[in-house]
């Protein structure tokens, strides 16, 4: 039975709709399968309304239920009469005694009655498997209309479903059942009949309606692509703004429009943000790069008057873009300083933003004596004054008119200011990069310099939040804390610089409300587990070591990764987890007294461990070369009895296996991988 439904609304807001987007269909299905039914089905939507299309059968599922009762011995007394408890059950599964009959189950003989419901018919309980799905979307917030006893993202205006293009007699939101649709606006305002679904499909697509979103988005990218080879321009294509621009068109075009070029000379992240958040605007590029005062706008119109669309189009940005050029210019005559902060509250118990700034100032100079001879040899001597300078300007645009209009281009903009004020191309272009990485694919920032710039900004927000147990939990981040944290660990293991978390933090502290600071060096290693695509008991392994330097945690990490691969790293791990099972977590700091080795295989072993020379920088050297052990670990085993009668003796054999063992403890504990 092929089935088609509509759900016709008002305009639906784009991005609350395009997050639910694929949640529809997987609760299309549930909802089907709760009522014993299921079908494959496609689901097509546009500004105006929701549409799923299939085939279910004629009738849900048969039910079958299974009632087990008391046992044989129970069940019937010692006359050879069904007992109470034997009667109680056949009432219950509406049986007569006569109809009662036991089943061996789990070897035991018990009462036992199977029953079959037979499945409704579809059409019987369809429409409160439709009330079922639509309820259960969310997009956020709602709207109420008519009595108020509605409630969805907007208002609902039409509905139908037919089966085998027979209407559907049921009521969604006190809206019934019509085989009626609304078409493009530019051909009526009005409810539009249509007998059948393939007269559903011919009247959309004869009146101004593209009802696949995947033939709507081909349709704007060919326009886009038309535009590109006439006009030599290349387009900024922006796939968010190219998802929200499909869902938000019936009938989409792309059309070229352009701008005064003195526009031009406010920066270029200004115009395309106003083009993309205000008007919905693709920007177009030269072939040299720069930006071109030109731009795509997607019209929702089947009029062939191209140029009254696109001239409409151009008053309206116009008037945008003279909006940022007054914020540019006002900001530029404005003093671009952090004491413009101090009025601005970072968050309660933790002062201005100003106060911010004096604390990442203070962190970046603490990251700067660290990192000394390598910032030395990339900046030169002033790397010091242009460091401070960097970190109390970073959040200096936040004061800016522009950046409380555009509030995403914060630190890009101020990166703008401090170039247009005469700082460095080091300092503003620091702090344009402050908030990288910013999502997954997000680039990193471009130098060491900037790289301790953005890791000030992440660390100060960790630690200040962290202080007043401002702490993520569950799935609740509202300050982005994980974000920065990820984000600490992809710029240091970019760098590829040893950097010490428990230093670093230490050395950082006195600037906070005292804390448990191993809660907060916990959570940053933690995002190990995001990062990198790894078995997770290797980064277990690797998290259990003695070291807390994220360059040599990353290498532990791929040594381990990499050895867990080999062919006998089986063999290698089963004989060293042997070594931590002996020693049950105790590592003995007594140092191993030759004179008291008295076999061959202990002396081997002995022997063989000093001659490794173990050096933690190369991580998978090290751990081969302990793995090279095997064998003498094997033979110390098997002819070595570790609990001699001699006390010092027995310690002594100890303390050489937990020589052994605590040296892979430095750069992982292998006892924590699990072998799949």
């Amino acid at each position: 039975m092929n089935v088609l439904i509509e759900f016709g609304l008002e305009e639906l807001p784009a991005w609350p709709f395009l997050k639910e987007l694929d949640n529809i269909l997987p609760k299309w299905q549930k909802a089907l399968n709760e009522r014993g039914l299921s079908g494959e089905f496609s689901l097509n939507y546009t500004p105006r309304r929701i549409v799923l299309s299939g085939a279910l059968p004629q009738n849900a599922d048969d039910k079958i239920s299974e009632h087990i009762g008391a046992p044989k011995s129970v069940a019937i007394d010692a006359n050879g009469n069904f007992t109470k408890a034997a009667l109680a059950f056949g009432q219950k599964c509406g049986l007569k005694p006569e109809q009662l009959k036991f089943e061996l189950i789990k070897g035991k003989e018990v009462l036992y009655h199977k029953s079959i419901q037979k499945g409704c018919a579809t059409k019987e309980i369809l429409a409160q498997i439709i009330f079922d799905f639509i309820t259960s979307l969310n997009f956020g917030r709602a709207m109420r209309w008519g009595d108020g006893k509605s409630e969805f993202i907007r208002p609902l205006r039409s509905f139908f479903c037919l089966l085998d293009d027979e209407l559907l007699e049921c009521e969604i939101f006190g809206v019934k059942s019509k085989k009626a649709s609304f078409v493009h606006r530019d051909f009526s305002y009005e409810l539009q009949s249509f007998d059948d679904s393939a007269g559903y499909y011919e009247l959309l697509a004869k009146n101004g309606v593209i009802l696949s979103a995947t033939e709507r988005k081909r349709r704007i990218l060919d326009g886009i692509a038309s535009i590109e080879k006439n006009s030599g321009l290349k387009v900024e294509l922006d796939d968010e703004l190219l998802r929200e621009v499909v869902a938000i068109t019936e009938y989409p075009s792309a059309l070229l429009g352009s701008f005064d070029e003195e526009f031009l000379q406010v920066p270029a992240p200004v115009i395309i943000t106003s083009m993309k958040e205000n008007q919905r605007y693709f920007a177009l590029k030269k072939p040299n790069g720069e930006l071109a005062n030109n731009f795509i706008v997607v019209c929702n119109s089947t009029s062939n008057e191209r140029e009254l669309i696109i001239a409409g189009n151009e008053r309206v940005l116009r008037a945008r873009l003279s909006d940022a050029q007054f914020f540019w210019h006002s900001d530029l005559k404005a003093e671009f300083s952090a004491d413009n902060l101090k009025n601005i509250t970072f968050l309660a118990g933790l002062g201005s933003m100003y106060d911010k700034s004096v604390r990442e100032c203070k962190i970046a100079q603490i990251l700067g004596d660290i990192y000394a001879d390598l910032l030395l040899s990339e900046c030169g001597a002033d790397f010091k004054s242009e460091l401070e300078k960097a970190a109390m300007l970073a959040k200096a645009d936040l004061s800016t008119a522009m950046v409380y209009e555009f509030t995403n281009l914060q630190g890009i903009m101020g990166g703008f200011y401090a170039k247009a004020k005469g700082q460095s191309e080091r300092v503003s272009s620091a702090i344009s990069q402050q908030y990288l990485p910013n999502s997954e694919d997000s680039a990193l920032p471009s130098s060491l310099f900037s790289s301790i710039i953005a890791l000030s900004t992440k660390l100060d927000s960790l630690m200040a939040l962290f202080s007043i147990n401002k702490i993520p939990s569950g799935t609740k981040d509202p300050y982005a804390l994980r974000r920065a944290s990820l984000g600490v660990l992809k710029i240091v293991l970019n760098l590829n610089i040893n950097f010490d978390l428990d230093k670093v933090l230490a050395a950082i502290k006195p600037l906070y409300k005292d804390f448990d600071i191993k809660i907060l060096k916990d959570f940053i290693l933690e995002r190990l587990y995001a990062l990198k695509d790894t078995n997770p008991s290797i980064i277990k392994a690797a998290l259990n070591s003695k070291t807390c330097d994220l360059k040599s945690l990353n290498a532990s990490i791929d040594a381990l990764e990499n050895l867990s691969k080999s062919q006998d790293f089986e063999k290698n791990f089963d004989t060293f987890k042997r070594l931590a099972n002996i020693l049950k977590g105790e590592i003995i700091s007594q140092k191993v007294d030759e004179s008291l080795l008295k076999e061959p295989c202990e002396k081997a072993l002995f022997s063989a461990f000093v001659a490794l020379k173990l050096d933690k920088s190369e991580p998978k050297e090290y751990f081969s070369k302990l793995f090279g052990l095997k064998n003498s670990i094997d033979d110390f085993f098997e002819n070595v009895m570790i609990n001699d009668e001699n006390e010092k003796i027995r310690q002594n054999r100890k303390a050489l296996i937990s020589a052994v063992y605590g040296a892979f403890l430095e750069l992982g504990d292998i006892k924590e991988i699990s072998i799949a």
